[in-house]
């Protein structure tokens, strides 16, 4: 496992941090690249018995916060391209204030858990997955110790774990309330079978309502050609459409449009979700040019994304940047965190949010990261964006 350190920062506003992050990326540091080691075969965290006793020296100095990513099994590309980009935070920032290890939740998050409370770790970054979450919290819990978790499922927030991933139903929101800014009235909506599509259905009817426009109509699809050509005929029965949100990724979109486009609302305006950001078939679809969606600003993470290449010689994962940004939020609270003591789990919901690779963040009492988001309108080339992300929080 590797270990880096991180510098003091200064505490007031999110403003100062963003400076931070467009200096640190433009900074030429050398990164810590974690040990290689042949991964632990697969172990069931309930078959674990007994201690694990640390294998870290005492330090009375920095503090200790435990990465928690999978580096082994079928996500390890994943996790190991957040503990890249964390690593590059650790080093950009300075190396004084912290000491992050990076553990591998491949072989069981119990048993990687349970080795960095034994270590003495106060604050977990990660698990990525939200099974893996669930499990560690019931450990964490006890030993009073939060998570910033890279999961984007709401259902696993609260008790001390904070929700950091990005949240389908804030795009949703706020494609919507675009939509309905440059006059749109009447929506409709795509949505795909299983949970997914369940929750973008209940955030759509809610943003649609809220905006005080009409839902006139709702279709569900499995993921084959026939069930999406027969949803997107089936909307088309009802009442015409001014927009319509297709909750899915680029894929599905490119397969989609056509059909609306030959159906009795052709001049419709297609909306996307966060799933479209980043996802070169949406630029390159003639069907979607027009297309809005509502995502993170990429202005930053661009710059990471160069840096992270030319260190690493390979391309980043989109979920790289909250790695990155999970160090800066622990680097900011770690100047008002007495070494020793327990992690200020209250400085996490400052009111004033956070800034990062991903823009202007805050946790909200509900412990998900409430975001600044911008809307993209899709073009050959990588299209615009016509509605700009908010530089931060107004209360």
């Amino acid at each position: 496992m590797a270990e880096a350190g991180v510098a003091r920062q200064p505490k007031r506003g999110f403003f100062r941090i963003a400076g931070l992050v467009g200096l640190v990326l433009l900074a030429g540091c050398q990164t810590v690249i974690p040990k290689g080691r042949a991964p632990a075969p697969p172990v069931r965290p309930q078959e674990t018995t007994g201690p694990i006793t640390s294998a870290l020296p005492q330090d009375q100095t920095r503090h200790r916060i435990a990465l928690l990513v999978p580096m082994s099994g079928p996500n390890a590309a994943v996790g190991q391209s957040i503990a890249n980009a964390a690593n590059l935070a650790m080093l950009d920032t300075g190396g004084a204030k912290l000491r992050m290890t990076i553990y591998d939740t491949g072989p069981g998050a119990g048993v990687a858990a349970q080795r960095a409370l034994n270590e003495g770790n106060k604050l977990f970054l990660g698990p990525l997955l939200a099974a893996d979450v669930r499990l560690v919290a019931a450990m964490t819990a006890k030993a009073n110790v939060p998570i910033v978790s890279f999961s984007n499922d709401h259902d696993v927030a609260g008790s001390g774990v904070y929700v950091m991933g990005f949240a389908p139903d804030q795009a949703i929101r706020r494609v919507v309330d675009y939509a309905k800014s440059r006059g749109i009235t009447r929506f409709a909506g795509l949505m795909p079978s299983g949970i997914y599509g369940r929750n973008a259905s209940v955030t759509l009817i809610k943003a649609v309502e809220a905006s005080g426009a009409k839902m006139v109509a709702m279709q569900n699809y499995d993921r084959n050609p026939k069930s999406l050509a027969t949803a997107v005929a089936a909307l088309g029965k009802g009442q015409a459409y001014d927009a319509v949100l297709i909750a899915d990724g680029g894929r599905i979109a490119v397969a989609a449009a056509p059909l609306i486009r030959k159906g009795t609302s052709p001049d419709a305006r297609i909306l996307g979700t966060e799933l479209w950001n980043a996802d070169n078939l949406i630029a390159n679809s003639p069907a979607l040019r027009g297309a809005w969606y509502a995502s993170v600003s990429d202005s930053l993470y661009n710059q990471l994304a160069t840096k992270y290449r030319a260190r690493y010689g390979k391309a980043s994962f989109r979920l790289s940047s909250l790695g990155y940004d999970a160090v800066l939020l622990s680097v900011r609270i770690a100047g008002d965190w007495k070494v020793g003591d327990p992690f200020p789990i209250r400085k996490l919901e400052d009111k004033g949010g956070f800034a990062g690779v991903d823009g202007a963040f805050r946790f909200g009492g509900d412990h998900v990261a409430e975001r600044a988001l911008e809307v993209h309108e899709a073009a050959p080339g990588g299209g615009s964006v016509v509605s700009p992300a908010p530089r931060g929080f107004d209360n």
